[in-house]
């Protein structure tokens, strides 16, 4: 399989400059692709080649395709770095790598932090391109610096109302527009102060946030408080997994990236937030059939901002689960008495290596975990591990410190390995 397809980052310049190996493709292209502006930027460059203004991504694909089966070398122009939030990853996932060569040239994000005297590794690099403003409650982090590629949504004025929602309002917000144009701007500005503005930026610009302040509810490490999760009822109460109980399931759960993680009884949602906010490649669906806890849910996934990765699935399991994406990852923390169907019907279909991740407060809910711990032992085909957490909270008593004891919880992870793994 030859190369077809050759993508040619363009850097920031007004007008492109290309590297030698780029400049040879594109005179040999039989058609390059790029947008209005990408175009004009390679205008000097260009001998007889036709151009193409570059469709909606729906269309793409398809005339890529059909340029391939006329030209043996096509020219997809893209920003600096087609690999990095580019156009590199959507054609990766579309045509196979043989068919692809890239180009790179200077980002517009590098070239933002050369002007800034920033280090490219010692920020954090988010895309709101095309996605929910919301998104970037789970960067907001007290002393990180972020680097915003934005879209019309996600204007300088709403990053700052975001900061302070959060907390974060000593934060300062830099625009760079039009880097590498001779029209390029640098301003920074108070959070406070451009929440109010209403000026408009240009479009081609990217946002730097430097977040400073002691900031509300966002955490800055796992173990989110109680009391920040809304709950519809007392601040720190409700259907929530406690914070110390929580902490031990995320343990267990060891949540990465590219898991798809099922939330069973997902309540108010604290399990599911968490596994969603600290693991932003995993997928999370949270499935809840009370209409008061999927309100609560679906406040707390905007709230944090794990609008990306975390659905919530309306309904009662086993039946809810039909259809959804399968699993690698389950935690089961309400069944509604459902526990031994659902737990027999979920080992069969689950992949070896797989795991379930259980809690159970009330006897009947133990027995039963006990049972599916037993009919694993006999089949010997899973790893288990079992613990009790039994949490004592301080409060005060005629002004004296003393602890009172939670119900212990019980909880129990079963990782399918198949009885020839355990034979062997």
């Amino acid at each position: 399989m030859t190369i077809g397809i050759h993508v040619i980052g363009l850097g920031v310049n007004q007008k492109a400059e290309l590297s030698r190996a780029a400049q040879s493709v594109l005179d040999q292209a039989g058609v390059v692709f790029g947008s209005e502006r990408q175009l004009a930027t390679i205008k000097h460059l260009l001998g007889e080649q036709p151009v193409q203004p570059l469709p909606p991504l729906a269309e793409l694909a398809a005339q890529l395709n059909a340029a391939m089966q006329q030209y043996p070398s096509v020219v997809v122009l893209a920003s600096g770095d087609p690999l990095f939030y580019g156009i590199g990853s959507w054609l990766k996932r579309h045509f196979e790598a043989p068919q692809l060569a890239f180009y790179p040239a200077v980002s517009s994000l590098q070239a933002v932090c050369h002007a800034l005297g920033l280090a490219l590794q010692d920020v954090d690099v988010v895309s709101l391109h095309g996605r929910p403003v919301e998104k970037i409650r789970t960067r907001l982090c007290h002393n990180h610096t972020l680097l915003i590629l934005t879209d019309q949504h996600s204007t300088p004025q709403r990053l700052a109302q975001e900061c302070l929602a959060a907390g974060f309002t000593e934060s300062e917000l830099i625009v760079c527009a039009s880097m590498g144009y001779r029209k390029q701007k640098i301003q920074r500005f108070p959070v406070a102060k451009l929440a109010r503005m209403r000026r408009k930026f240009d479009p081609l610009h990217v946002s730097v946030i430097e977040v400073r302040g002691q900031g509300g509810f966002l955490p800055a490490f796992p173990g989110i408080a109680d009391e920040h999760f809304h709950t519809g009822v007392e601040a720190g109460k409700g259907m929530i997994t406690k914070r110390a109980v929580r902490l031990n399931i995320l343990s267990l759960l060891q949540p990465c990236a590219g898991d798809v993680i099922w939330d069973i009884g997902a309540g108010c949602g604290s399990v599911a937030i968490e596994l969603a906010y600290w693991t932003p490649q995993a997928r999370v669906l949270a499935v809840e059939q009370h209409a008061e806890r999927l309100q609560c849910l679906e406040i707390n996934r905007q709230r944090f901002g794990v609008v990306d990765n975390l659905k919530v699935v309306d309904g009662r399991a086993p039946a809810a689960l039909a259809g959804l994406d399968a699993p690698n990852k389950i935690f089961i923390g309400g069944s509604d008495g459902e526990l031994p169907t659902l737990l027999q019907t979920l080992w069969e279909e689950l992949p070896l290596h797989s795991m379930i991740v259980g809690c159970a407060v009330t006897e009947t809910s133990k027995a039963w975990w006990l049972g599916f711990w037993q009919q694993r032992q006999q089949a010997q085909d899973a790893g288990l591990e079992t613990l009790q957490v039994a949490v004592s909270a301080g409060s005060t008593l005629a002004n004296q410190l003393v602890y009172r004891p939670n119900l212990p919880v019980s909880l129990f992870r079963f990782i399918k390995t198949g009885a020839a793994d355990n034979v062997a």
